[in-house]
């Protein structure tokens, strides 16, 4: 089975690399994927039986004002993936790396069944990839909420924003077991706790400072905690 994992070299494309060790993992300079003609031309040379596609423009911040950046990656560079391999090998599997921001954040624990409603122009172009892919015969959308388990970016983190996070490493062992399964349609790859972001910050960096939702003027989706109705939800780890 020939791997293609887009976004290599961010926190969950770098996970997934040790997952699968002899995917292809192209660089931005291999593969642009915004590049219509030279997603075709890979794509046609290497022949990929399965696509992670993880790379996205994923700041909130930025995206309010870089709509056309955002786009032209979120959107533009999955409509490219999708056009190159239903073109090339129409078969093959495409699995596309969502998001738990599809959902406006009001009430939370949200399944598969609901119905998502973006806060945010980054959920929007995200949830505008989900139903790009959804043409491609053979497609799984994990939505999930991970970073990777390093320090803390930031000095502080909000204790009334909400996830059912997992760590980079967790959500990569959790796409294995959904491709193992042979899972279509859309999935939730969901932490079995809810927490706190600053709880989240705090699992790495224990002298990280706390800050609240009342200090940001960005439309963050406040409670991102997901459930599933198709599968048992993970731990993150230690």
């Amino acid at each position: 089975m020939r791997i293609l994992i887009t976004g290599s070299s961010g926190k969950l494309g770098s996970a997934l690399r040790k997952i699968y060790p002899d995917a292809l993992a192209p660089t931005h300079a291999d593969l642009d994927v915004t590049d219509k003609e030279k997603v075709k031309a890979y794509i046609t040379e290497e022949r990929p039986d399965v696509i992670i596609h993880t790379a996205a423009f994923t700041s909130v911040a930025r995206a309010e004002t870089e709509h056309e950046t955002c786009w032209k990656l979120n959107v533009g560079g999955t409509e490219n993936l999708v056009d190159a391999l239903r073109a090339v090998n129409p078969s093959a599997f495409f699995v596309y790396i969502g998001t738990a921001c599809v959902f406006y954040g009001d009430k939370g624990m949200y399944t598969e069944d609901d119905i998502p409603r973006p806060k945010n122009f980054y959920s929007l172009t995200k949830l505008i990839g989900e139903y790009v892919v959804r043409l491609v015969p053979k497609h799984l959308i994990v939505r999930t909420n991970f970073v990777a388990k390093e320090k803390w970016p930031y000095p502080k983190a909000f204790t009334d924003r909400f996830g059912t996070y997992l760590f980079a490493d967790d959500v990569a062992r959790g796409i294995r077991e959904v491709i193992e399964k042979d899972m279509r349609g859309v999935v939730h790859v969901a932490g079995d706790t809810k927490m706190s972001m600053y709880e989240l910050a705090k699992l790495t960096t224990p002298d990280v400072g706390e800050t609240t939702m009342k200090e940001t003027n960005l439309p963050l989706t406040v409670d991102m905690t997901l459930a599933s109705v198709k599968i048992k939800p993970f731990k993150i780890s230690a």
